[in-house]
């Protein structure tokens, strides 16, 4: 029932829905208190409704967002609060008194600060944008000064607004005693401290204090373009929960010939980019990207197909590729708009023939088979589980933009795939991890991987309590505690990490600050690499667990499964470099027949029903080589779908990079003849 109106209201836990029903039911106490009128019961739900508020709004709750749309904003909120307080005054007979239009007058006044305070730290915000934010790109001819306090500009309207309970209790401490006096110091401690608050913001609005005029910014950025001369661009434009589709490129483009860049066009994006010594530039404006100087520029590549694509297809000086973001059979993976780009460069052979087949108007001369330079890091499979009991990843995909059932196995067959697993004998450790985009569209899809959350953590409980784990327990509980400390270590110095904790106090100073710094690039990717380590340490080998977050890396679980389910997506495209026996779920019900013949990537796969009765075969091939089948059929299919181990992918890949430049070279120069030689009447 509890799960069910969390679900309802949309909170994330049982406190927060606590939460609201206390601010929701806290509001008629108050006006009831102040009618009847009751001091007391004034003071306990005026005190619930300011502890409520605090508290959502530390959650970062979707009903803050929601009460503001429905015209019960923060504002809204106090202003109703310090109404009542009026009223409480009238009915307990101080509407004739001294006490009562003071009150009034310094709430008025109160409120009257509140507009300039608004006004300044809106001007802040907007003038300390840049037009172009930055990550390691040298900014110093901007003169960009430093960002005012946090503490004044971080949920700058809250802090203001509860300056009011200096005032609240004042005046409610005058009507419990009687002395009108510690209502006065309540209310001038309110005022004294707003004041106080606009004096603090005021040398932040100097314009010395503001991020430099448009122009001067932009020319700083051409100028350090003009002296770098970028050969190679990394475009991505999407959402912040799509941000994986870039960071799987950015060790790629750090290892590419040349001078790489990469170029965003979201703000959101930046904080969300995992750290790189590559040049970053975001251009949220299409107008100051067709305007800054690219001519150097003669590769570009595409993670994504999107509409903002078209501000840099346009400038024919360059050679435009889709590389994705992904390999798989998903209908994403042919689409047609693929053909706007000079070529599409895909893992392996497997990607050449699905364009071929779905015939969309991509020639097969354009297609360049450039492996997957990602899965590098991936470990082979060794035959045997990696622990006594083997491991199972199950990593289904997100509900997509409709509502096709083979979209993803979450809806009608994910609780059966994990309810088989986690009740399996011999027994297994189930991983789960979902898609980021999981339950973004859908609803239902949000419930069931709830549900399944649920699940696995209450399983993962009574295995905690289980006498068969108990000896393994105790003796890995030493060097579980030792992990343990090792993650407090490691997290403690990525968040010192300048680049890693991102602590530049807004855009203007973290475009000035972010410079390009190999070393400690390096030295965050080694603590990533051990946070990893110590993170399955500090797991026991038979705990299931629900892998959430990016901080967790998908490849990592790959090399800790022994095995994997999984749907039509790239996820089993990436799975079957590691050679591990895998199952791919037929939600559609297409048939096992049809679902090979459609799906290249199922071919030597297990392949599940909705109701999952076939997890059986991939348990036995996972502990039993004599019992998988499928390995040669493997073999064959990665060689097929991910290229030929030799040359390693990033040599194919900067290869590719390298060919292509050269054929914008020779493009442009034939371009630049043609246009020098006279035309002939």
């Amino acid at each position: 029932m509890i799960s069910k109106a969390i679900r309802l209201a949309r909170v994330g836990s049982g406190s927060e829905l606590a939460a609201a029903l206390l601010m929701a039911l806290g509001f008629p106490c108050i006006m009831l208190a102040a009618i009847i009128p009751n001091l007391w019961f004034f003071i306990v739900a005026a005190a619930a409704t300011y502890v409520a508020d605090q508290y959502l709004h530390n959650c970062g709750s979707y009903l803050i967002n929601r009460l503001a749309a429905v015209r019960a904003g923060l504002s809204i909120r106090f202003l109703v609060r310090q109404l009542l307080l009026i009223l409480l005054l009238s009915r307990m007979g101080y509407g004739e008194e001294t006490l009562f239009y003071v009150t009034i007058a310094c709430l008025l006044a109160f409120y009257g600060l509140q507009a300039p305070q608004g006004a300044m730290v809106a001007l802040v915000r907007l003038r300390r944008k840049l037009p172009v934010v930055t990550l390691n790109v040298d900014l110093e001819a901007a003169r960009i000064p430093d960002a005012p306090p946090q503490l004044l500009m971080n949920r700058s309207a809250e802090k203001m607004l509860n300056l009011d309970v200096f005032a609240m209790i004042g005046v409610l401490a005058a009507m419990e005693t009687g002395r009108h006096g510690l209502a006065y110091v309540g209310l001038g401690l309110t005022l004294v401290l707003a004041v106080g608050y606009l004096a603090a913001l005021l040398p932040h609005v100097r314009p010395s204090r503001l991020a430099p005029p448009d122009a001067k910014v932009l020319k700083a950025v051409g100028d350090w373009l003009g002296e770098y001369q970028p050969t190679v661009v990394l475009y991505f434009s999407g959402s912040k929960e799509s941000a994986y589709q870039v960071n799987m490129w950015l060790e790629t483009m750090a290892q590419l010939g040349g001078r790489p860049l990469i170029l965003l066009r979201e703000r959101t994006m930046v904080p969300q980019l995992n750290t790189t010594s590559v040049p970053v530039l975001c251009v949220p404006g299409g107008v100051h990207l067709m305007n800054l100087n690219l001519s150097s520029v003669r590769v570009a590549l595409y993670a994504a197909n999107v509409g903002k694509n078209i501000h840099l297809l346009r400038v024919p000086t360059m050679k435009h590729v889709f590389i994705g973001h992904g390999d798989s059979d998903k209908l994403a993976s042919v689409n047609p708009y693929s053909k706007v780009y000079d070529e599409v460069w895909t893992a392996g052979r497997a990607g050449r023939d699905r364009y071929a087949l779905a015939d969309v108007g991509v020639r097969d001369e354009d297609i360049v088979e450039v492996g997957r330079p990602q899965l590098a890091t991936i470990k082979p499979w060794t035959g045997a589980p990696k622990n006594p009991i083997p491991t199972v990843l199950y990593a289904p995909t997100w509900e997509g933009w409709d509502d096709n059932p083979g979209n993803t196995s979450l809806l009608l067959a994910g609780e059966n795939i994990v309810r088989r697993l986690l009740e399996a004998e011999p027994p297994v450790r189930l991983l789960y991890k979902p898609h980021p985009f999981t339950g973004t569209r859908s609803r239902a899809a949000k419930a069931v991987h709830l549900r399944i959350t649920a699940m696995i953590e209450e399983a993962a409980a009574r295995r905690a309590t289980d006498p068969r784990w108990a000896t393994e327990s105790a003796a890995l509980q030493g060097e579980r505690a030792a992990a343990q400390s090792e993650l407090a270590r490691i997290e403690a110095q990525l968040a010192a990490e300048p680049s890693g904790g991102r602590v530049a106090r807004d855009e203007a100073e973290l475009s000035r600050d972010s410079l390009a710094d190999p070393a400690r690039e390096a030295e965050t990717a080694k603590l990533k690499d051990e946070w990893n380590a110590a993170f399955w340490r500090s797991l026991g080998w038979w705990e299931h667990k629900v892998i959430s977050g990016s901080q967790m890396r998908l490849y990592d679980c790959f090399n800790e499964s022994d095995g994997m389910v999984s749907d039509i997506s790239s996820v089993v495209s990436d799975f079957i470099a590691s050679g591990k026996p895998y199952a791919v779920t037929d939600s559609a019900e297409l048939g096992e027949d049809e679902f090979r013949r459609q799906n290249t990537a199922v071919r030597a796969a297990v392949i599940l029903s909705n109701a999952a009765t076939e997890l059986d075969a991939l348990l036995g091939a996972v502990v039993d080589e004599s019992a998988d089948t499928l390995a040669d059929a493997r073999r064959e299919l990665k060689r097929y779908l991910l290229g030929p181990d030799e040359p390693t992918s990033i040599v194919q890949f900067d290869a590719a990079v390298t060919a292509l430049a050269a054929k914008s070279e020779a493009r442009n120069s034939g371009v630049a003849i043609s246009l020098s030689e006279p035309v002939n009447g």
